[in-house]
């Protein structure tokens, strides 16, 4: 096996969902930015179509993602719901160090879709492909460089608010939110099922 193949294994294993974080970062804020840079500079789309779109908030940015996020909540869960899930979920996400909100913008695929009519229903499945490829990168990554993440799915609760507090196109897709900080503890234990299971290998 080559070190690359190895290293990126190693990687692989390292990615796991960390809920424990502080609001601090084992690496600079251009570090993170060269990372996700690279993430979607290189990560592919469907007829590199580039559809992705990354929105970073750290410190008090981030912060005000999850007290949004909160007084939202708090206006249409159920007091009960509110109380035992939705508040402490939410203070820990606000306890960490930056939030990466990974969207899909639509309108690189429109000539697509005019130029291949056939595929119109398969495009906007093409693009989740792409911004999950995108998340499992990030993700990794910044693992890597000793920062804990976990990703949450806020959507549709949070969309409008986000979109007017920060200035983003409405028609943008808010596909899911990366959470990440320095990590206070190892992540919880992993079970697999067998990969018989779940690995079929033909002409071996």
């Amino acid at each position: 096996m080559s070190n690359i193949a190895a290293s990126f294994i190693e990687g692989m294993k390292g990615r796991r969902s960390i809920y424990a974080l502080t609001n601090e970062s084992t690496i600079s804020d251009g570090r993170i930015e060269d990372i996700i840079s690279e993430v979607v500079k290189h990560t592919p789309s469907p007829f590199n179509s580039q559809t992705a779109r990354l929105v970073v908030l750290l410190k008090e940015e981030h912060e005000k993602l999850w007290d949004l996020a909160l007084e939202i909540a708090t206006a249409t869960v159920p007091p009960q719901v509110l109380e035992n899930l939705y508040k402490p979920r939410i203070a820990g996400f606000r306890a960490g160090y930056g939030t990466v909100l990974f969207y899909e913008d639509p309108a690189p695929l429109k000539p697509l879709e005019e130029k291949w009519p056939m595929l119109i229903d398969k495009f906007p499945e093409w693009s989740n492909h792409s911004t999950g490829m995108h998340q499992f990168a990030l993700w990794t990554l910044l693992e890597a460089e000793g920062l804990g993440c976990n990703l949450q799915h806020y959507s549709p609760m949070v969309d409008a608010r986000v979109a007017e507090e920060w200035n983003l196109p409405v028609d943008w897709s808010l596909k899911a939110q990366l959470v990440f900080g320095k990590p206070t503890g190892p992540p919880r234990e992993k079970t697999f099922e067998p990969l018989e299971k779940r690995i079929f290998i033909h002409g071996k």
